[in-house]
């Protein structure tokens, strides 16, 4: 499985925002769109912070 798991890092503590996700699309308002591999999205104001691809991680940071 190539599917990661999204984080959200806040304040220094990294959050469980969305497990398994198969797609990130930037939006043009600056969000991101993350969808899992059962089709569920969510959309937050991020920036991805950092990929770490061998562990199946989306670091992601709140956008100000």
């Amino acid at each position: 499985m190539c599917e990661a798991n999204a984080y959200l890092r806040q304040g220094g503590k990294e959050e469980l925002f969305l497990e398994m996700v198969d797609k990130v699309q930037p939006q043009p308002d600056g969000s991101l769109m993350l969808e899992d591999i059962f089709g569920r999205r969510k959309m937050v104001k991020a920036r991805i912070a950092e990929l770490e691809l061998v562990n199946h991680r989306i670091i992601l940071e709140k956008a100000e």
